[in-house]
């Protein structure tokens, strides 16, 4: 595939404003580029609804924001994902997108999108430098957790199974039960 055109952060900005895309359609600029996201599964809805319940439940409000499908700014890159979850320090979005110093941690929850999130989304994240990434991956029911990164490459990769636990790198006294993304 070719792209015809690259597009700022500014530009997509103006396209939003604007209404040039259609309400139905889930899109991101990548690099520059418009790409279509993958419709969303059951399984996947799911796992975005307990994560969202947890982090609701467990972080205190005083300190964090918590995001759901929502975008964040990556200005180096020319990137504006949406991941399925975002923990930002607490602070006024109301004008802004947040920006890679705003985040604790990003989850993406992995289907159909499992080796483009441990490929292309690792790599802009690392490249953002943000610090804690996680996949849940629904095929292998884990937790691919990612920290470390250099450049555009995560240094420490850690797998965490269904009956294992894992804790936020900026917020390690909560404990998440890796058993509770997949149902029965």
């Amino acid at each position: 595939m070719s792209t015809v055109a690259r597009l700022t952060i500014a530009q997509y900005e103006k396209m939003i404003d604007s209404g040039v895309f259609d309400q139905e359609r889930r899109i991101e600029l990548i690099r520059g580029e418009l790409r279509e996201m993958s419709p969303l599964g059951i399984p996947h809805e799911y796992s975005v609804d307990v994560l969202a319940t947890w982090s609701h439940d467990n972080t205190p409000r005083d300190r964090v924001w918590v995001r759901i499908q929502n975008s964040i700014a990556l200005d180096q890159i020319g990137t504006v994902p949406q991941p399925d979850i975002v923990w930002l320090a607490l602070g006024d979005y109301s004008s802004r997108r947040p920006r890679p110093a705003d985040v604790l941690l990003i989850i993406e929850v992995s289907d159909s999108s499992l080796a483009y999130d441990r490929d292309e989304k690792a790599s802009l994240y690392a490249q953002a430098a943000i610090q804690d990434y996680w996949i849940v991956n629904i095929p292998d029911r884990c937790v691919e957790v990612r920290r470390r990164p250099i450049d555009t490459v995560y240094q420490n990769v850690r797998v965490y199974g269904e009956h294992e636990s894992v804790r936020p790198l900026r917020l390690p006294e909560l404990s998440f039960p890796v058993s509770v993304l997949f149902g029965t």
